[in-house]
């Protein structure tokens, strides 16, 4: 059945990633209608945290950034599909790095764990490993069917990409860490854990929530350099990537220091375009399930 879906979708995925410019965000625009207005993908979710996190919008302002995400989202999901007949230079047409000397110059010293957030593209983020020198991992979530968890490890590793899963990760960096390889490793880190399995709360976007501090974690123990990359859209289709230093020792940090500065910057990033966002996940699903061993240090 795996080997079946694949072959079937397969070719309609293909024909949509070969699409100029015009006609592919054409289809992007059909695709809202059908999430937004006919099937209603998850929009109650959307509402939630939208009214969670800004209280103190109107009806209207939240209604606009609802609809303007989910533009973004169907736009967001095109284009990764468009991974598949992108060249190195088209991405960097489309994706571009302001300050790539930012990673140059640290990578020249240690490894380094780039922590970003599911906002403006994060699919095309990869693509930075086409600008480092080092060995390049990204951190994702693995496909259950195996035929496209293949495809979509085949696409990623044209940018110099090599997948680990969070199982992995903790694996591969101590490794590499113990034989002296020199890596970059990107790492997507507003998901929301397990709250049973959460080692720390704390505010983001003023809502306490279980918080991933594995990447923190890491550098801390290894020593790595740490830092944020924001995205911003231009217009459709079209990104700015930066670089901001977050540490670049993790061993001479404080506990929770690089996961809060992290924290921060994601907020900025959310609060200067919320559209852009990924509403559609259950980010706040555990508010005020805090445990009580935790009201301190929340």
């Amino acid at each position: 059945m795996q080997l079946l879906a694949f072959v079937l979708i397969y070719p309609f995925l293909w024909m949509i990633s070969i699409l100029p410019h015009r006609l592919f965000y054409a289809f992007s625009d059909t695709a809202f209608f059908f999430v937004y207005h006919v099937f209603g993908y998850r929009r109650k979710v959307v509402q939630h945290n939208l009214n969670l996190v800004f209280p103190t919008k109107s009806k209207a302002e939240l209604q606009h950034i609802e609809k303007s995400f989910y533009h973004h989202l169907c736009d967001t999901f095109l284009e990764m599909i468009k991974s598949m007949n992108l060249s190195k230079k088209d991405v960097q047409k489309k994706y571009h790095v302001v300050n790539t000397e930012v990673l140059l110059e640290i990578e020249k010293e240690r490894s380094i764990i780039i922590l970003c957030a599911h906002y403006a593209n994060w699919e095309w983020n990869v693509s930075i490993n086409n600008y480092v020198t080092s060995k390049g991992y990204a951190v994702y979530q693995k496909i259950n069917n195996t035929y496209f968890d293949n495809f979509v490890r085949r696409v990623r590793a044209k940018w110099n990409t090599t997948l680990i899963t969070q199982g992995q990760t903790a694996k591969t960096v101590l490794k590499n860490a113990k034989n002296n390889v020199r890596a970059t490793y990107g790492m997507v880190s507003d998901q929301s854990p397990q709250a049973h399995r959460a080692q720390y709360w704390t505010d983001f976007m003023g809502i306490k929530v279980p918080i991933f501090n594995g990447g923190e974690a890491l550098a801390r123990k290894t020593g790595l350099a740490v830092v944020f990359l924001k995205v911003s859209k231009v217009k459709r289709g079209h990104y700015k990537a930066e670089f901001i230093p977050i540490a670049l020792n993790g061993k001479e940090t404080k506990e929770h220091e690089i996961t809060n500065a992290f924290l921060r910057l994601t907020e900025a990033q959310i609060l200067e375009k919320p559209e852009y966002y990924l509403w559609t996940h259950k980010r706040w699903k555990h508010c005020g399930k805090e445990p009580a061993s935790f009201a301190k240090s929340c």
